[in-house]
């Protein structure tokens, strides 16, 4: 579904406006990167929490803390991104709650400091999502939503690449080093980031609702059953390599940093995809489709053929994030304007509702029935999301609709 916003005369934005709509993308794209690193990246730090005498699946607890936080506030974030614009939003305070955690004393405080600033990282999620709409024309927004959700893959590639090594000196120095890179991400909002202006938001608001029709609440549960397999394989593919074969914490960390910018670019192809496709749910069930192909590969290949299995969960962990901006983009121009933060907090709440679930019970799962189990089960659910995702939304608006927003900073 690629609708129109607003547009301009000349059918896009000039000169400086043309400049500083990627600088805004940038610096958002950076927020994001900054909280997906401690929200989605504390997976690298699961060997030392094990050291540190904490079971796998209470490893896990510790993971999903963050996730946990982020639950309670982003309906919340996406509504006051709605009503006050997104830069006041986007620079948040999750930075020093996460220096605070660096002085945990126990792993009950740290998993406290630990949803608290997924609650104040919530901000970001909401915010940058909302500003691609009001800066980019549908003829380039999906490459712009790509780029601004590859943001969680090099957010995880941060972390696989620091977090083992920082964690071989304590636990506090990889938490301080998450807060300082949350707090000069959200120096460079402040400094670079103007929210667009929006002449079309009160008629749009008067129209009424979005959900008035099932086809964002589809999109919104297909992208929730994707969840599960994309933390599955980035919660547990470190353990995986070092516990079932044979490698170093660093070194594992290094490959699947590798593995997890593939995963960015995967988002970035998929976007342009759509864009000259002009669909997002056709790319989107396909990929889907691909995602339960490389699961399924992938237990077959740790139960039978364990010298595939690691190219294999590398191109898994590629296929499993690939999906992400392209049901992001889809949601915020169904929703419009006057809707976007909102549809796009309920959005992030499934998504990390299943996200924060998936750790904790895949970790149950593989110490029952090990490693080709869980890949499997994980594997499965993509076929639901596929058999879930609108292609109808894509023929509500002509293909490459929308010239390019009035991008006027306010």
């Amino acid at each position: 579904m690629i609708r129109n916003v607003s547009a301009t005369s000349d059918g896009g934005p000039a000169g400086g406006r043309r400049t500083r709509r990627w600088l805004v993308l940038a610096a958002g794209t950076v927020a994001l990167t900054a909280g997906s690193t401690f929200q989605y990246g504390l997976a690298y730090l699961i060997p030392a929490l094990r050291a540190g005498g904490l079971s796998l699946a209470q490893a896990g607890v510790i993971v999903a803390c963050p996730t946990a936080g982020l639950l309670l506030t982003l309906v919340a974030w996406g509504a006051a991104a709605d009503r006050w614009g997104e830069r006041r939003i986007l620079a948040g305070v999750a930075g020093l709650v996460l220096v605070a955690a660096a002085r945990a004393r126990s792993m009950a405080t740290l998993g406290a400091c630990l949803v608290v600033a997924g609650a104040a990282g919530a901000s970001v999620y909401a915010a940058s999502g909302r500003l691609i709409l009001g800066w980019f024309a549908a003829r380039e927004r999906g490459l712009a939503m790509g780029i601004r959700q590859s943001a969680q893959p090099l957010g995880v590639a941060v972390a696989a690449l620091a977090l083992p090594s920082l964690a071989a000196r304590g636990l506090g120095a990889a938490f301080a080093f998450l807060g300082g890179f949350c707090l000069l991400a959200a120096a460079l909002v402040v400094a670079v980031v103007r929210d667009p202006a929006r002449g079309g938001e009160r008629a749009q608001a008067q129209r009424g609702s979005p959900y008035r029709s099932g086809v964002l609440w589809r999109i919104h549960a297909a992208s929730a059953l994707l969840v599960v397999p994309q933390f599955t394989v980035s919660t547990f593919a470190l353990v995986f390599l070092v516990e079932a074969r044979g490698w170093r914490a660093p070194a594992a960390g290094a490959l699947l940093a590798v593995a997890a910018a593939g995963g960015a670019a995967s988002r970035l192809g998929a976007g342009h995809w759509s864009d000259r496709l002009g669909s997002r749910m056709r790319p989107m069930r396909i990929l889907a489709l691909a995602t339960t192909a490389a699961l399924l590969a992938l237990a077959l290949a740790a139960a039978a053929a364990p010298v595939l299995a690691v190219p294999v969960l590398l191109a898994a962990a590629v296929l499993v994030v690939s999906t992400n901006g392209l049901a992001f983009t889809a949601v915020a121009e169904l929703a419009g304007p006057s809707w976007a933060g909102r549809a796009l907090g309920i959005q992030n709440t499934g998504q990390n509702a299943v996200a924060a679930l998936t750790p904790p019970l895949v970790a149950v799962l593989i110490g029952a029935a090990g490693y080709p189990a869980a890949f499997a089960v994980a594997g499965v659910l993509p076929l639901a999301a596929a058999a879930l995702v609108p292609l109808a939304a894509d023929r509500r608006a002509p293909p490459r609709a929308g010239a390019a927003p009035a991008a006027q900073a306010r």
